[in-house]
């Protein structure tokens, strides 16, 4: 049976409300609501496929057996930082992503500074038949926050090519051009390609 993937409901395994809205606007026609858990598994891979790829699992055997699960994980890797915090960013900045990351950069300059997000999504449908997209952005990290749009580390990082913050630049700018963004559109070429989507 084909899934119609314009009118696809799934699960996102996390309780980050911001990710959920963000990813139904990147994914056209998807309703996405968050996975009603009390305790989600520990994120102990050593990569974000690892830890995007543990959520849907776990999704997949508490979640509704009619919707799909999508697991997340995503960070970002600054060369002055060893390329870190990378899988270990959300834990790392505890909240406080602009302020600990300044921190860790103070004296840091040129292409210490230099910064890339990474986000990898993991899609397992109802059948058990996993999919999987991965988005970059590569950056840098400014002096200081500039901007009101986003969250995370998005008023200090500032994408190649660009002046301003992704704070600054906007949702807008977000929606097309984020390492989430890269991310589902990648998903939705494996979806596609592995004949999910229906006829238009």
């Amino acid at each position: 049976m084909v899934i119609p993937l314009e009118a696809l409901r799934a699960r996102l395994c996390s309780r980050n409300e911001h990710k959920a809205r963000e990813l139904e606007a990147l994914l056209p026609g998807w309703t996405i609501e968050l996975l009603a858990a009390e305790e989600f598994p520990p994120e102990v891979g050593q990569s974000y496929y690892d830890n995007a790829r543990a959520k849907a699992l776990f999704g997949r055997s508490v979640g509704p057996p009619e919707e799909w699960m999508l697991g997340e994980d995503s960070g970002i890797e600054v060369a002055g930082l060893g390329g870190g915090p990378g899988v270990h960013s959300s834990r790392s900045a505890a909240g406080d992503e602009v302020g600990w990351l300044l921190r860790e950069l103070d004296g840091i300059d040129g292409d210490g500074r230099r910064a890339r997000y990474v986000c990898e999504l993991v899609c397992i449908s109802p059948e058990g038949k996993e999919f999987r997209g991965t988005g970059t952005l590569d950056g840098r990290i400014a002096d200081e926050p500039h901007g009101t749009e986003g969250f995370g580390f998005d008023p200090i990082f500032v994408p190649e090519g660009e002046e301003r913050t992704v704070a600054e630049l906007g949702n807008e700018w977000k929606a097309k051009n984020s390492h989430r963004a890269r991310a589902a559109h990648a998903l939705l070429d494996a979806l596609s390609g592995a004949g999910q989507r229906s006829p238009s």
